[in-house]
């Protein structure tokens, strides 16, 4: 009994003073660093689950201040109104709460752990947060600053000044970055995933490894873009908006377009909505087509240009659909189905042994003295134009009317494959 009191004894001392440790260390992890030591901050941040803060948190002063920003509401009759300051709106850009203000990497990070009341910034990997509203950062300043690594899903930094900023590995799925200046800015590895980037300035910016599926380019600048190893399109095969975009000297090469089947334009034209506004969509889509295949001739990518071109022409048909052009319809979709607008000849190979076997099939069924190989020898010779035997039938036999209209639906079929094949190899 003794020898077992004594090993109780001397055990118990051992797990308290464990324990005592543990609740130090913890206390210790918890505890507010004092002065600016960002490692001792990160690891504070870490140790709360905010992992993507690297900075010491800012000042209350600052804190005020930018929570006043945000807090700024329309005020139909004054304008937009907050406790210290009055600003007029500006019906042009809409409410852009931190325009021309400069903010640090410390004042965005603030701002995102203190999103709607302290629930943070958007989880994108949560679907369950997806339509949440992310922070809004438009026409904020950010000029060269390091905002790598930072989840700023749905953020909205439309008109934002963001030249040379350091954008590697950020989060930026469904943000709205429209008419934003990036121009030199690092987005390497930037997931961009349905991000709108309308009106953007992206000249010389590096968007090694981005993630550009579903994102919204129409009438972006992208001149010297580095758009090495991009992902362009989704599990779907489709791509980015790319109506208008200004392509400059940018080198299309280096990025995989044959991973794309349609492009996003293309994508929107389809959405359910009224006729005027799918003839819009549908005009762009053509107009996106265009465009992208141009530069990819222009470089080279023959392949990838001519799959464009034959998407072009499909959704110029839809626009003549809407357009109510129904001629002009009919003769595209004769095209379409007949030489693929001269993208697709193997359309026309079948178009002709349709023709013929059906025309032979007449022959062999309105003359009972025909063999069956005799009626595919008069249904060739008359597809040509080469007229029939007259030891078969007569002109005034039913078979020679039929051996007149395969002759005209020959010289059509004819016709019409060398001009779209002459177009398709020629230009012209």
């Amino acid at each position: 009994m003794s020898e077992q009191d004594g090993t109780q004894a001397t055990t118990k001392p051992r797990r308290s003073r464990q324990t005592s440790k543990q609740n130090g260390t913890q206390k210790a992890a918890l505890q507010r660093p004092t002065n600016d030591d960002k490692e001792a901050w990160h690891a504070y941040w870490k140790f709360l689950g905010q992992p993507w803060r690297l900075e010491p948190e800012i000042d209350t002063m600052r804190q005020e201040y930018l929570s006043e920003r945000l807090t700024i509401m329309p005020n139909w009759s004054q304008g937009f109104v907050s406790k210290r300051l009055t600003i007029t709106p500006d019906w042009s850009q809409g409410i852009d709460p931190f325009m021309g203000i400069k903010l640090s990497r410390a004042d965005i990070e603030w701002l995102l752990a203190t999103h709607e009341n302290g629930r943070g910034p958007v989880n994108w990997c949560d679907e369950s947060q997806r339509e949440r509203d992310g922070l809004n950062l438009a026409g904020a300043d950010l000029w060269r600053v390091n905002l790598a690594s930072l989840p700023l899903a749905k953020t909205d930094l439309s008109n934002a000044q963001l030249e040379g900023a350091f954008l590697a590995f950020v989060q930026l799925e469904k943000a709205n970055l429209s008419r934003a200046k990036l121009q030199e800015a690092h987005l390497l590895v930037a997931e961009l995933q349905g991000a709108d980037l309308s009106g953007a300035k992206l000249e010389k910016a590096l968007l090694i490894e981005a993630q550009l599926q579903g994102a919204n380019l129409t009438g972006a600048q992208l001149q010297g873009v580095n758009l090495s190893n991009v992902t362009l399109a989704d599990a779907h095969h489709i791509g980015p908006q790319l109506a208008d975009v200004q392509w400059g000297d940018t080198n299309l090469t280096v990025a995989d377009w044959e991973q794309i089947t349609m492009l996003g334009d293309e994508r929107v034209a389809a959405q359910k909505k009224g006729r005027y506004l799918r003839l819009v969509d549908y005009k762009a889509a053509v107009r996106a087509y265009r465009q992208l295949s141009v530069v990819l001739r222009n470089q080279g990518l023959n392949e990838d240009a001519a799959r464009f071109t034959y998407r072009s022409q499909i959704m110029q048909r839809k626009v003549f659909w809407y357009q109510r052009k129904i001629g002009q319809y009919l003769f595209s979709l004769f095209l379409d189905l007949l030489a693929g607008y001269g993208y697709k000849p193997g359309r026309s190979f079948l178009a002709y042994a349709f023709v013929i076997g059906t025309f032979a099939a007449l022959y062999f069924y309105l003359g009972t003295h025909l063999a069956w190989n005799e009626a595919i020898v008069i249904s060739m010779t008359a597809f040509h134009g080469r007229g029939f035997f007259p030891d078969q039938f007569h002109p005034g036999d039913p078979q020679a009317l039929v051996a007149a209209l395969e002759a005209f639906v020959g010289l059509l079929i004819e016709v019409t494959f060398i001009a779209t094949l002459t177009q398709r190899l020629f230009g012209k």
